[in-house]
This record gives structure tokens, C-alpha cells and sequence, in this order.
């Protein structure tokens, strides 16, 4: 369930909490994201399938949302005979952080916009009921 502004205002986020606020992260996404930045050099989906003890397909799965999210990079790295794989990354910090930032101000523009509507709502409402006057008691 989602969490009211005010709850999320009132808890201490951290940055993994950031991540999900604005990408919607499930455990094993975090749990992928986690051990590819505590690499030290990009990993295989079989590398990481093996590290999370699940099928290939369940941490291909993972890493497709991850790269969705922009939080993820691929890189395509050729054997001799010619055919490729690809090995895993976090995107650039600064990068994800700038694109974070992006949502965030089109996120806010937005609530501003639905605000604004809301005070015309209420005052055309409100000016609406000055002028009927309430109904006769008799």
C-alpha cells in the first residue's frame, strides 16, 4: 500500500528507499542492484544468478527492470569465436541521481498543477454557495 506524503516526510529514507520511492524495486531488484555495486567489476547473469540462488531467467528478469530504471548498465563483451554476452554495472551515481532529480521537478510541477485546480474547485464551490442563499425555513 502506498505510504501518504506526510508518512513518507515523517520516516527516515535511505538511499536504497529513494531507489524504490522512484523506480519501485522489489526485494530480489534490491537484492541484484546490491551485489553489483559491492562488485568489483561487472557481473554476468549467470554470476548473478548464482550469487542470488535463483534460475538465469529469474535474475535476467531482475536486471531488465533495473536497466528499465536507467540504474543498471549492460555491456556487450565478444568471445573469440564471435558470438557476445553481456556483463552487468551500476549506472553512473551521478547519472541516476541527475535523472531522479528530473522526475522529481516533473513530479512537483505536476502536483503544483493539480493543486492550482484544486483551489479553483474550492473557490468556485465556495463562491457558488455565497450567492444561493439557504433555503427558506418556513
Amino acid at each position: 500500500m502506498v505510504d501518504s506524503m506526510s508518512e513518507m516526510l515523517r520516516r527516515d529514507l535511505e538511499c536504497e528507499s529513494l531507489l524504490d520511492c522512484f523506480h519501485g524495486l522489489n526485494d530480489l531488484d534490491r537484492r541484484v542492484f546490491r551485489l553489483l555495486v559491492k562488485a568489483d567489476e561487472p557481473l554476468t547473469v549467470d554470476e548473478l544468478a548464482d550469487a542470488i540462488d535463483r534460475e538465469r531467467t529469474t535474475a535476467y528478469r531482475s536486471l531488465q527492470r533495473l536497466q528499465e530504471a536507467g540504474i543498471v548498465e549492460a555491456d556487450k563483451r565478444s568471445f573469440e569465436s564471435g558470438s557476445y554476452y553481456h556483463v552487468f554495472s551500476p549506472a553512473d551515481p551521478h547519472e541516476v541521481a541527475d535523472e531522479m532529480q528530473r522526475l522529481l521537478n516533473d513530479w512537483y510541477a505536476m502536483m503544483g498543477q493539480l493543486i492550482a485546480e484544486f483551489r479553483e474547485k474550492y473557490d468556485e464551490f465556495e463562491t457558488h454557495n455565497e450567492r444561493t442563499p439557504p433555503p427558506d425555513p418556513k
